[in-house]
């Protein structure tokens, strides 16, 4: 099932230049202005998802860093179990 999401309108200012380049682009993508605003929105938002996430994982490897010791104990533990040629 398919569910369609309300749409509503939203004034954005641009200048002259941003409007050339957001009109060649559409063209070029035979796509609507609005289409291409979206598009462009959903990437940003997703790269901000991830710059957050990123963070976190750097944060959690601040507050309890690798074992050096330990992540040499399982290499040797893979390297018995699957020996090097």
């Amino acid at each position: 099932m398919v569910t369609r999401m309300t749409r509503r309108q939203v004034l954005v200012q641009l200048d002259d230049d941003r409007l050339i380049a957001l009109d060649h682009l559409a063209e070029a993508r035979a796509q609507s202005r609005s289409s291409v605003i979206r598009q462009a929105l959903d990437l940003y938002l997703e790269a901000i998802d991830e710059g957050v996430a990123d963070l976190r994982y750097a944060a959690a490897y601040r507050r309890i860093p690798e074992d050096l010791e330990e992540l040499a104990g399982l290499r040797a533990l893979g390297l018995a179990a699957w020996p090097e040629r």
